[in-house]
């Protein structure tokens, strides 16, 4: 994984009457603070990136449909300088991906059916604080076609 970048598993909870999808709890060891929380609807194939936050750090999960995100380290005194990492996110693969600033990434909507991005923030969004790139930039090393593996 990149340096900085964590995943938890997080608890579904099942009944008769549906289901209730744990995020992040203020006392969880995890947790840094509260900025925002907002959501974001991917449609299948759909591509929302690259974007890099200079101070914020990122929650992200996906409570219904499938995303891939892509991270890029480009940080110069990052040990893991020049990785890529893809995550699966859904309720099939329910975790917290937690990103530190100056982590480039995005995601794509992956299936049928459109996909739900919630990421609860450390800080309220301000347009100086994020940076972006074309997701097909090629400073970035990364192909995001569907690869058969």
């Amino acid at each position: 994984m990149i340096e900085g970048v964590q995943s938890h598993p997080l608890r579904r909870i099942p009944d008769e009457r549906g289901t209730i999808f744990h995020m992040l709890r203020m006392d969880d060891p995890h947790f840094q603070q509260f900025g925002e929380i907002y959501f974001s609807k991917v449609y299948p194939g759909v591509i929302k990136g690259w974007h890099l936050h200079k101070r914020m750090t990122l929650n992200y999960a996906v409570i219904c449909g499938m995303v891939k995100l892509v991270l890029y380290d480009d940080r110069p005194d990052s040990e893991t300088k020049g990785v890529v990492q893809e995550l699966f996110l859904g309720p099939d693969q329910y975790q917290l991906v937690t990103i530190p600033p100056l982590i480039w990434n995005g995601f794509k909507g992956i299936g049928v059916e459109p996909a739900m991005v919630a990421n609860c923030a450390t800080l309220p969004h301000e347009a100086t604080e994020i940076e972006r790139k074309d997701p097909f930039d090629p400073s970035i090393p990364y192909d995001w076609a569907l690869k058969h593996r």
